[in-house]
């Protein structure tokens, strides 16, 4: 099971490293996380220099694709090169987008008809590009998620990890970086925040 966080120049580090933590939780044989981007190493927005994993083209066939945000992500999608290289599927993938990465699924044709959540800077340019913007944490539509907020992407990695691992492996996960002396409220709150969109046959307790 590969799942791969996309990540571009001055790339947010909370969007991308949180995820990582969180989705690295998991010690199955066969489960590998990845940092994908356009250069072998690229830059954070407060100087991290940060090496990649993988290609965006070998990320493109991954089992689940995070898309990062950074503060070029306007720059991102006016750049043929790299946008060409995303080919992101939901028939064959789950694909999450953290903050401005839903300005990217907007630009694929990835959220018609599909509301997003984002960043307060980032949801104007989110709903220019005729989107609806929802004022929430995290939404999700069949293999499509999105959500809004550096915080938030730990919502990202839990459905991640229900999605493919089941429930209780998202809550263990959860449960192991959440605060000491808070951890049962933390993983309740992040587990309300995904249940929705969970399949139908997804026993959630």
């Amino acid at each position: 099971m590969h799942i791969s966080i996309l990540s571009f120049d001055a790339f947010n580090e909370l969007d991308s490293l949180i995820a990582l933590g969180i989705l690295n939780r998991i010690q199955n044989k066969g489960w590998r996380v990845t940092i994908a981007s356009p250069t072998p190493q690229v830059k954070s927005m407060n100087g991290v220099i940060m090496q990649r994993h993988v290609s965006l083209s070998e990320a493109s066939n991954a089992d689940a694709v995070i898309v990062g945000s950074g503060m070029k992500t306007r720059d991102i999608i006016q750049d043929k090169d790299i946008m060409s290289q995303l080919k992101l599927d939901p028939s064959r993938q789950l694909i999450g987008a953290q903050c401005s990465g839903a300005l990217i699924l907007a630009k694929l044709g990835l959220l018609n008809e599909v509301p997003a959540c984002t960043d307060l800077t980032t949801k104007p340019w989110v709903q220019e590009a005729g989107v609806e913007v929802l004022n929430q944490a995290f939404y999700a539509k069949n293999n499509i998620a999105t959500a809004g907020g550096c915080l938030a992407s730990q919502y990202l990695a839990i459905w991640l990890i229900a999605r493919l691992e089941g429930i209780d492996a998202a809550k263990d996960a959860m449960h192991y970086v959440a605060p000491v002396g808070e951890k049962d409220e933390y993983v309740q709150r992040a587990i309300n925040n995904i249940a929705e969109y969970l399949p139908d046959d997804f026993v959630v307790c």
